[in-house]
């Protein structure tokens, strides 16, 4: 989830509040390389008969990266792993995730395997801080700009936390590189032996400050993240208007 600056909120005052440093979510060695091994040498190729990624050479190695990825199903935060994380570029994946979603069990997993939580409804300058205190470690954030699944071919309609997030990176002197990316599966709802790809685009430059740079960047990484994924459903057959 994309976590949002309020208005009155300049980039010097969200980062005000003392918080525990981002050394604190640092990815569980055994956890990491068990989830890795399950995900990407089990459920993946034992699901999808298929994986196609695209634009792979966009991906930085190295760097402050945040990747805005369309959200189509659950099955984006493993492909997402697969595609630009520790075997492709070295790098971890560094998940922004719903409070909702770190409770319980799930949530102790979640929390060691380096994911960190924010509220969507409300977010607050400790989740921030910690996004830029990993960007400023040149880590490899993703943040979903839709803010939660969506299945239908309706226009993009983006969060503008992930906008106001690299402003504020930017305000920090931490030169965030924004990819769009594009999600496509065989069908709407994805089913056992489906296909299914993920583009990479071009990163997309953040220029000037304010609000009309931000509503102007938000606007182009939406068509970015459009075309990207347009992209991924024309490798898997389903381009957009198909069922």
């Amino acid at each position: 989830m994309s976590a949002q600056l309020s208005p009155s909120m300049t980039p010097e005052a969200s980062l005000s509040a003392r918080e525990p440093s981002s050394d604190v979510l640092a990815i569980n060695p055994v956890l990491g390389r068990l989830a890795m091994v399950v995900t990407q040498d089990l459920a993946l190729p034992l699901f999808f008969r298929r994986l196609t990624v695209l634009g792979a050479e966009h991906l930085p190695l190295e760097g402050p990266v945040l990747l805005a990825p369309t959200h189509r199903s659950r099955w984006d935060a493993l492909l997402l792993p697969h595609a630009a994380g520790r075997r492709r570029t070295g790098r971890d994946c560094r998940f922004m995730v719903s409070i909702d979603e770190m409770v319980g069990l799930q949530g102790w997993f979640l929390q060691r395997l380096g994911c960190f939580p924010v509220n969507p409804r409300r977010p607050g300058p400790s989740s921030l801080r910690l996004a830029v205190e990993m960007l400023q470690g040149h880590q490899q954030l993703v943040v979903f700009p839709e803010g939660r699944i969506q299945q239908d071919d309706e226009p993009l309609r983006l969060m503008p936390g992930l906008a106001r997030l690299a402003q504020l990176a930017l305000a920090q002197g931490v030169p965030v590189q924004v990819l769009p990316v594009g999600i496509g599966y065989g069908h709407s709802r994805p089913r056992p032996w489906d296909k299914a790809a993920i583009c990479f685009g071009a990163p997309q430059p953040l220029e000037g400050d304010g609000r009309r740079a931000l509503a102007s960047f938000t606007y182009k990484l939406a068509a970015a993240m459009q075309s990207a994924e347009e992209a991924a459903r024309r490798a898997v057959g389903r381009p957009r208007g198909a069922a």
